[in-house]
C-alpha cells in the first residue's frame, strides 16, 4: 500500500485513480484531482509538513458562489484551495488526520459537514449548503454519539410553531362554525400575535437560507418559501395595520382587508417538520458508520520485549505489537499470528457463516471475532490502514454520493422563482402606470396576489405526501421504505446484486444430512447422539449447530470425558466409555483412523449447498459423515423467478468459496456468480456494473455487504440481518423475504407516477393560477384575482395533490 502525497489516504498501487512519475519516483493518488494538484506543484507535497488544515468555520466552494456568513478564504494563491484531508475515524472514536496534525482539544472535535448535492461544500460543524440550502452532513463520524445543535433548534422551533399554529388554524378557518363571533378587526390582531412568532422565529432558518439563495444567485426550494411565506405574511400586516390603503372592492362590509396569518403560520411549521424528519434521518446514516468502528474492541492486550503482558488503548497500538488475542475476543488489528491457533469469525469480511481455521503464519483482520483459542499475532495495519477503516471509509463516501429525491424541483425553481419574480414586478408597474384608480393599491394587490398563488405548497407538498403515503404502504406489506431516492430509483432497476448467505440462504449451519458407513450399528440418529454428546463440550459453531440438530430431535446427550478440542481440526473423547472422535479427514489421519477412499468424498451432489462434512469415528473406527449446510430459504426460488420474469439481470456476489456458490447458483438458475470477493471487491463490482450504464440495486445482509449496499444505486438490506448492512441500505425488507424486492418494486412504480401527477398538477395551477392574478385577463374579460381568492386556489390545489397521492394507500402489492 502506498500513501496519497497531496491528501494522504491510503492507496493500493494496483486500483490507483491516477499515478505521476517525479524524481525517478511513482507517487499513486486516490483521485485525478489529487494527481492534478500534485503536478502543479509537486515539491510542495514532498517535502515535510505541507498539508494544510482548514480553519473552523471555513467553507470550501472550490468554483461554487461563496456563501453568505462564510468565513472568508485566505487571501494567499496557495491557500485559496483548501487541501483535502483523509480523515477516517479510528475505531475508539479518535479522529486520526493523515498527515498527522495537531488534534483539537477534548470536547472540541473538528467535524467536518459536507452536502450530498454539492460536494464541494465543506464545512466545519453543522448547517446549511448555500447552494441548495439542505442541511449539511457529517463526513467525520466518532464511535461517540454527537450533539447535532442544529436538530434540536428545528425541533423546538417545530414544536413551538405547532403549539401556535394550531389555535391560528382554528381561528381562521372555524371560527364562525365554532360560534365564536368575534370582529374581523380584532380577529386579525390575535392572528398577527400568534403567527408573528411562527414566521419570525420559527421560519428564521428559512429566511436566512431563502437570502443565501439570493445571495448566491442559486434559486432553491427555499427561495419559494421565503417568498411564499414572507409575502403572505408582509400583505397581512400591511391588512391589520394600514387596511384603508387597499381598494373598496378588496374589503369586506366591515372595512377590513382580507389576511393569510395561516397560510403563512401553517407552511413554516410543515417545512419545520421536514426539515426535522431530514436531521433525524441524518443521525440514522450516521450511527451505521458508529456500529462499524463500535465493533473493534476499545483495548488490545500488549506483550512487551521482556514478556510482560498490559492492556492499552487501541489508539497506542503501533505496527510490529506482538498482541495476544483470547477466547471470545475482537481481533484488534490487521496482522499475522505468530503462535497458537483458532477458529475465527470473519462473515463481517468475507460473508461465509463458518468460522475460518487460522494457524501460525496466516492473516487476521481486526474486528473479527475470534471464536475458540488463544493466540499471538504481530500488528501490520493500525488506525486508518486496518481494513475495518477501509470498509468504514466505503460506506461514508458511498453514503454521501447519493443525491437527494428533491433535486428534480430544485431545477425547476432555479427557473420557476426568477419567472415569478419577474411576472410580480411586472405586475406591479403594469398596474402602477396604466391601472385603475387608486393604481398603488391596485399594483399591491396585484403583486401579492401572485407571490401568495405561486407559494410553494402544492409544489412542496408532491413529493413529500406520496412518499409518506408510500412508506406506509411499504411498512404494512414488510417493506420499509428508508429514504425517497431509493424509492424513486427502485423501479428503474435493470440489474440486481444479491448476496448468497443470509438473502438467497438462511445464513446459518444446519445439519442437512447424515451418511452411515457400510458395517457400522449406527442409524443416523445414533450417530448424531455420540456426535452432539461429544460435540456439546465446544464452542466451536459447526459443534453448536450439530448439538442442536440433535436437541431439536430430543436425542439423548451424555457427559463426556477427557474432551479435548484441536482448533480448526476437530475433537475427541469419550462418550458412554468409547472413544469418539470427529472432524476433517486429515484429523482423523492423524489420530491412527483410516477412512477408505470411497467413503472420503460421499455424493455431495445430493446436497446441493453443502458448506461442510464432519468425519466422526467410534472406537477407532469410521462411522459415517454429518453434512452441514446453509439453506436456500423456501421463499428464494419463487422470488428469483418473479424478478427474472420482470426482465432483471440477476447476478450473485459472495465472500464464500467458489464451489459453494456454484451449486447454490445452478440450483436456482442464477448465471451470474461472482465468488470469494471480500468488502472492497463488492463495492467495486457494484460500481463496474453502474459504470455500463446499469441501474444497481444490491441485496444483502451483513456487515461485508455495507460498502457495496451504500454504493449501488438502491441497496436493500434483510430485516433479519445485521443493524450495520439495515442502516446502509434504503430499503429493509422486514422477514427478509426477496419477494419483498418485487412488491417494492411495484409500489416504487406506482409512487413514480402519482408523483409526477402532483408535479405535473403544481405547474399546471401555477401556470393557469399566475397569470389570472397578475391581472393579464382584466383588459379582456375583467377578471382580477385578490389576494382571498388566490389564498383558496393556494389551498385547493394543496388539498388536490394531498388527496391523490392518498391514493397510494390502496395500491395493488
Amino acid at each position: 500500500m502506498e500513501r496519497d502525497p497531496v491528501c494522504g489516504m491510503t492507496v493500493d498501487p494496483t486500483r490507483a485513480a491516477a499515478k505521476v512519475e517525479h524524481a525517478g519516483k511513482t507517487c499513486y493518488f486516490c483521485s485525478p484531482g489529487c494527481a492534478k494538484r500534485f503536478q502543479q506543484a509537486p515539491e510542495k507535497y514532498l517535502r515535510p509538513g505541507n498539508t494544510q488544515t482548514p480553519s473552523p468555520g471555513l467553507v470550501n466552494l472550490h468554483n461554487a458562489s461563496k456563501p453568505s456568513g462564510a468565513v472568508a478564504a485566505p487571501a494567499t494563491k496557495e491557500a485559496k484551495q483548501v487541501e483535502h484531508e483523509a480523515f477516517v475515524t479510528s475505531a475508539v472514536g479518535q479522529a486520526e488526520r493523515k498527515p498527522a496534525s495537531k488534534k483539537p482539544p477534548a470536547g472540541d472535535k473538528q467535524v467536518r459537514y459536507t452536502c450530498p448535492m454539492h460536494p464541494e461544500i465543506i464545512q466545519i460543524g453543522p448547517g446549511s449548503c448555500p447552494i441548495c440550502g439542505m442541511a449539511l452532513e457529517p463526513m467525520d463520524v466518532f464511535a461517540q454519539v454527537e450533539a447535532d445543535p442544529e436538530y434540536d433548534s428545528m425541533r423546538l422551533r417545530f414544536w413551538v410553531s405547532a403549539a401556535l399554529s394550531s389555535p391560528l388554524l382554528v381561528l381562521a378557518m372555524f371560527s364562525e362554525s365554532l360560534g365564536l363571533h368575534v370582529a374581523p378587526a380584532p380577529l386579525h390582531w390575535i392572528e398577527l400575535v400568534l403567527a408573528t412568532p411562527v414566521v419570525l422565529w420559527g421560519g428564521w432558518p428559512f429566511f436566512q437560507r431563502f437570502w443565501a439563495s439570493l445571495v448566491n444567485r442559486a434559486p432553491n426550494m427555499f427561495t419559494l418559501i421565503g417568498l411564499g411565506t414572507g409575502a403572505a405574511y408582509l400583505d397581512s400586516v400591511i391588512a391589520t395595520v394600514f387596511p384603508h390603503i387597499f381598494p373598496a372592492s378588496f374589503r369586506d362590509v366591515h372595512g377590513g382587508a382580507p389576511v393569510y396569518f395561516e397560510a403563512a403560520a401553517v407552511i413554516t411549521t410543515l417545512v419545520l417538520l421536514g426539515q426535522v424528519l431530514e436531521l433525524r434521518a441524518r443521525q440514522r446514516t450516521s450511527g451505521a458508520i458508529r456500529a462499524l468502528l463500535n465493533l473493534a474492541p476499545q483495548q488490545a492486550h500488549r506483550i512487551a520485549a521482556d514478556g510482560s503482558e498490559k492492556d492499552i488503548a487501541l489508539s497506542e497500538v503501533q505496527r510490529g505489537d506482538r498482541l495476544r488475542v483470547r477466547p471470545g475476543g475482537r481481533i484488534p488489528v490487521d496482522g499475522t499470528i505468530l503462535e497458537g491457533a483458532s477458529a475465527v469469525d470473519e462473515s463481517m469480511v468475507t460473508g461465509e457463516p463458518m468460522p475460518v481455521d487460522k494457524v501460525v503464519g496466516e492473516k487476521v483482520i481486526g474486528g473479527t471475532l475470534n471464536a475458540s483459542g488463544s493466540f499471538v499475532m504481530k500488528a501490520e495495519r493500525v488506525g486508518s490502514e486496518t481494513m475495518l477503516a477501509q470498509i468504514v471509509k466505503l460506506v461514508s463516501e458511498a453514503q454521501r454520493s447519493r443525491a437527494p429525491m428533491q433535486r428534480l424541483a430544485d431545477k425547476v425553481a432555479a427557473y420557476f422563482v426568477p419567472a415569478v419574480i419577474a411576472t410580480a414586478v411586472l405586475a406591479f408597474l403594469g398596474w402602477l402606470l396604466f391601472g385603475p384608480e387608486p393604481r398603488f393599491a391596485h399594483a399591491l394587490v396585484a403583486a401579492v396576489s401572485v407571490l401568495i398563488i405561486a407559494c410553494p405548497c402544492a409544489l412542496g407538498l408532491a413529493t413529500p405526501m406520496s412518499i409518506m403515503v408510500a412508506v406506509g404502504r411499504g411498512a404494512h406489506a414488510g417493506v420499509l421504505v428508508r429514504n425517497a431516492e431509493a424509492l424513486e430509483t427502485l423501479a428503474k432497476v435493470d440489474t440486481l446484486i444479491v448476496d448468497k448467505t443470509g438473502t438467497l440462504t438462511e445464513g446459518k449451519p444446519r445439519v442437512t444430512r447424515i451418511n452411515v458407513f457400510p458395517g457400522n450399528n449406527f442409524t443416523d440418529d445414533s450417530l448424531l447422539s455420540i456426535a452432539a454428546s461429544l460435540e456439546r463440550s465446544s464452542e466451536h459453531p459447526l459443534a453448536r449447530a450439530v448439538v442442536s440438530a440433535a436437541e431439536e430431535k430430543r436425542l439423548p446427550l451424555a457427559t463426556p470425558s477427557e474432551f479435548r478440542s484441536i482448533s480448526g481440526r476437530g475433537v475427541e473423547g469419550f462418550v458412554s466409555g468409547k472413544r469418539v472422535v470427529a472432524g476433517t479427514v486429515s484429523f482423523l489421519r492423524e489420530q491412527g483412523i483410516e477412512i477408505p477412499g470411497e467413503q472420503q468424498t460421499p455424493d455431495l451432489q445430493q446436497d446441493s449447498s453443502a458448506v461442510t462434512p464432519v468425519y466422526v469415528a467410534v472406537g477407532g473406527r469410521t462411522a459415517g459423515v454429518i453434512f452441514l449446510s446453509d439453506r436456500i430459504k423456501p421463499s428464494t426460488p419463487e422470488a428469483i423467478r418473479a424478478l427474472r420474469a420482470d426482465g432483471i439481470r440477476l447476478v450473485m456476489l459472495t465472500g464464500d468459496r467458489r464451489a459453494v456458490a456454484a451449486r447454490v447458483a445452478s440450483e436456482l438458475g442464477i448465471e451470474e456468480v461472482e465468488a470469494e470477493v471480500r468488502p472492497q471487491q463488492k463495492a467495486e463490482i457494484v460500481k463496474r456494473l453502474r459504470d455500463q450504464g446499469r441501474i444497481v440495486a444490491m441485496a444483502g445482509d451483513g456487515i461485508n455487504d455495507a460498502p457495496a449496499l451504500a454504493a449501488a444505486d438502491v441497496g436493500i438490506a434483510m430485516g433479519t440481518g445485521t443493524d450495520v448492512a439495515i442502516e446502509s441500505a434504503g430499503i429493509v425488507l422486514v422477514k427478509g423475504d426477496l419477494r419483498g424486492i418485487v412488491r417494492a418494486r411495484r409500489l416504487s412504480g406506482a409512487t413514480i407516477k402519482n408523483i409526477r401527477q402532483n408535479l405535473a398538477f403544481a405547474f399546471l395551477y401555477n401556470t393557469v393560477g399566475i397569470p389570472i392574478a397578475a391581472g393579464i385577463f382584466y383588459p379582456l374579460f375583467g377578471w382580477l384575482l385578490s389576494p382571498m381568492l388566490a389564498s383558496a386556489a393556494m389551498s385547493f390545489s394543496s388539498v388536490s395533490v394531498i388527496a391523490n397521492a392518498l391514493r397510494l394507500r390502496k395500491a395493488a402489492l
